[in-house]
């Protein structure tokens, strides 16, 4: 029986783990609702704070990643796998056991006053949402922010969450210089779905919501159509996109649905216990999208699939973007008013004098 608040089904091992164990059943169903999971969160000291990459299929070559795990659950997170090296399940463990990095800011204040360091643009949220309900409590997303905004460095921010509008304060001017934009991903309209999906996110509603207060504010503000997952929710693709323009996006884009290493099991077992009539269907045409696996990670295809029903799916979201008039461009952020903090060795020798 599917936990109440939690995405995923199971707690299945990670792919690192010596021994795998499975649940079997000894006559004795229990019809009783399992009891709750409470959520866990440890400090963890991290040594550097700046992710780097190369990946041709982004925007960004750096990001941040404020916590590990996620409290929103969403069963369909590709961030899950990332789990396991910390020798915890992809499934219920990525969102009941979370990391936070309370050092992130003096990190990222270390890092920024490097003698080597050229600012570009930072993505935030593209792994783990910043704004997860812990968050509240552990405000590291909010200090990280506070060093961005003091050095004018270039930010984008993805996430699902309403808090974000609790940072405005900082968001607001930092959009009047073009330092920062924000995506928020609204995967599905229909209230039942969306909770099924992602048990502890904003509603979707509530995202649209946050999508006006922040285009009101002046901040740069673009919708996510992510994931679209066939037969599920991309018959919302257009609705979706009307919405979003409406509340005052001004940019959209989408991702195809990924499900890599243990998220393809995880995701599996989600379908059978929410929507067991429709998951043969809905696999096949996930399997249609590439190249008949359950994922592909092949650069240029794993973030919009390929064959027919891919390309369907992206000439549907093309038009519609076109007919309700979202930008052509994306919104390019300054880099050119970063000032660095002052280094540790610049501070003594002022000192000294």
């Amino acid at each position: 029986m599917p936990r109440r608040g939690r995405g995923a089904q199971s707690n299945v091992g990670g792919r690192f783990e010596p021994l795998a164990y499975a649940p079997a059943d000894d006559g004795w169903a229990a019809e009783d609702e399992p009891p709750p999971l409470k959520t866990t969160v440890t400090l963890e000291r991290a040594k550097t704070i700046i992710t780097r990459n190369d990946s041709p299929d982004i925007s960004f070559d750096r990001s941040i990643n404020p916590y590990r795990g996620c409290e929103h659950g969403c069963v369909y997170c590709f961030a899950r796998p990332t789990h396991a090296y910390m020798g915890l399940s992809p499934g219920l463990d990525f969102e009941t056991r979370l990391f936070a990095k309370a050092d992130a800011a003096a990190l990222l204040e270390r890092e920024l006053a490097a003698k080597n360091y050229q600012p570009r643009t930072i993505a935030i949220g593209t792994n783990t949402d910043p704004y997860q309900p812990i968050e509240r409590e552990y405000r590291v997303m909010r200090q990280v922010l506070e060093v961005l905004a003091r050095t004018n460095h270039p930010v984008g921010i993805v996430t699902k969450s309403a808090l974000v509008l609790r940072d405005l304060d900082l968001l607001a001017p930092m959009a009047q210089k073009g330092l920062v934009k924000v995506a928020i991903s609204v995967t599905s309209l229909d209230p039942v779905l969306a909770r099924r999906m992602e048990p502890r996110a904003a509603t979707p509603e509530k995202r649209l919501a946050t999508l006006k207060a922040l285009a009101e504010a002046g901040v740069p503000a673009c919708v996510m159509v992510a994931p679209v997952i066939p037969a599920l929710n991309d018959p919302e693709i257009e609705t979706i996109l009307e919405r979003a323009r409406a509340a005052g996006a001004r940019e959209a884009g989408y991702v195809m649905l990924r499900l890599p290493l243990e998220l393809s099991d995880l995701f599996s077992e989600w379908l059978l216990a929410h929507y067991p009539s429709k998951a043969r269907h809905v696999l096949s045409l996930i399997r249609s999208t590439r190249d008949g696996k359950i994922y592909d990670s092949q650069f240029g295809k794993r973030m919009v699939g390929s064959g027919p029903y891919a390309w369907m799916v992206g000439r549907r979201f093309e038009a519609a973007v076109t007919k309700l008039g979202f930008a052509r461009t994306r919104v390019k952020l300054r880099h050119d008013l970063f000032t660095p903090p002052r280094r540790k060795d610049e501070q003594l020798q002022l000192e000294l004098l």
